[in-house]
């Protein structure tokens, strides 16, 4: 049985987390079932978009500190979780997490990972590594861009409880609602509107590392991306159907 289901439906990838009487946690099966579904949804034009879901009422409980697997050394979850994580982040499609329940540590991870996050009211979080004598070195990598200073603080240091709310208020979370599945149908469909080449671009764009850049050195370039995506056939298609009041050929 596959620890991850992968569905197509329309211009939409669903990658669902399939091992509920594990928590979901993060075996060396589940993530490289995980990483083969990423490589398809990659190599299908027809994906534009990632949903990253699961069954039962945990997201996930991060690293599968249980499971004892005879697997190659990269395939071990302390290497290729990692992988994973920079994986998600730098996926040239937009990716977004579907919460309906818990999600712990490395699941925490995962979300914060993702491009956008969508939570139903009931869901709870938690960084549960502290009260294990570890730490949360790992997803701290994709998280803390995300979370405001003094809540990561706050969080990781004494492994509270807090609601979805929370979550939003702090950076993890886009939106939080009473219906996930309408969100993430709302979200898709705005991302079905935009232009495949650009959205790669914009999300490279965003991810880019400004650290020791001039502000005029900045500007150059993005100037020259700005011009290359106005140069490109995407670009002049785009432009054209603004003009003639018209839908573009990629949202038709």
């Amino acid at each position: 049985m596959s620890t991850v289901r992968y569905d197509v439906t329309g211009p939409v990838a669903t990658l669902t987390l399939d091992a509920p009487a594990r928590r979901n946690a993060f075996s060396a099966d589940l993530l490289a079932a995980f990483r083969r579904h990423l490589d398809t949804a990659e190599s299908d034009p027809a994906v534009r978009t990632v949903v990253l879901s699961h069954t039962g009422p945990i997201f996930s409980s991060g690293m599968d500190l249980t499971m004892v697997t005879d697997v190659p050394a990269e395939d071990q979850p302390i290497v290729a979780f990692p992988a994973l994580l920079q994986r998600v982040w730098e996926f040239a499609k937009p990716v977004i997490a579907r919460v309906d329940g818990k999600a712990r540590a490395g699941g925490i991870g995962l979300i914060a990972a993702c491009d956008l996050a969508v939570a139903a009211e009931h869901a709870d979080f938690a960084f549960t590594e502290v009260r294990l004598g570890l730490v949360p070195a790992v997803i701290s990598v994709p998280l803390l861009p995300r979370l405001l200073p003094r809540a990561a603080l706050e969080l990781c240091l004494t492994a509270e409880t807090f609601g979805a709310a929370r979550a939003r208020e702090i950076g993890l979370l886009n939106s939080v609602v009473s219906d996930v599945d309408a969100e993430v149908a709302r979200y898709t469909g705005l991302l079905r509107l935009c232009e495949p080449n650009a959205l790669a671009g914009t999300k490279a764009m965003l991810r880019r590392d400004r650290a020791g850049i001039s502000m005029a050195a900045d500007f150059a370039a993005m100037s020259a991306l700005s011009a290359r995506y106005f140069a490109s056939p995407q670009g002049q298609e785009g432009i054209a159907a603004f003009a003639a009041k018209r839908a573009p050929s990629w949202a038709e």
